[in-house]
């Protein structure tokens, strides 16, 4: 996943590691038990919208970070132990 051999991140790029980065520190202050649980859901909502999005598709991008970071704001919530996965299909015009 790093960047190496001079490759360079686009800037939606180091937004989707950054948002990644700030969850990740968010589970941190949860229980070790909803931490785990936290780290699991994020890792793979990530992986899983890495194969399924077009790359190009630079919208629908834009939607998942946005959602991204409302969830991320709540989850920094001393009161919230988890996040709820929601499932949205879209159609792709070929």
């Amino acid at each position: 996943m790093g960047a190496s051999s001079g490759s360079r991140l686009s800037g939606m790029q180091k937004q989707v590691l950054g948002l990644y980065r700030g969850f990740l520190r968010a589970a941190r202050s949860k229980s070790p038990e909803d931490r785990h649980k936290i780290e699991s859901f994020i890792s793979d909502e990530f992986r899983s919208n890495a194969k399924q999005v077009d790359r190009k598709n630079f919208l629908y991008i834009e939607y998942l970070l946005l959602r991204g970071k409302k969830q991320h704001d709540q989850l920094k919530s001393r009161n919230t132990v988890g996040l709820l996965a929601v499932n949205i299909s879209v159609f792709q015009a070929n």
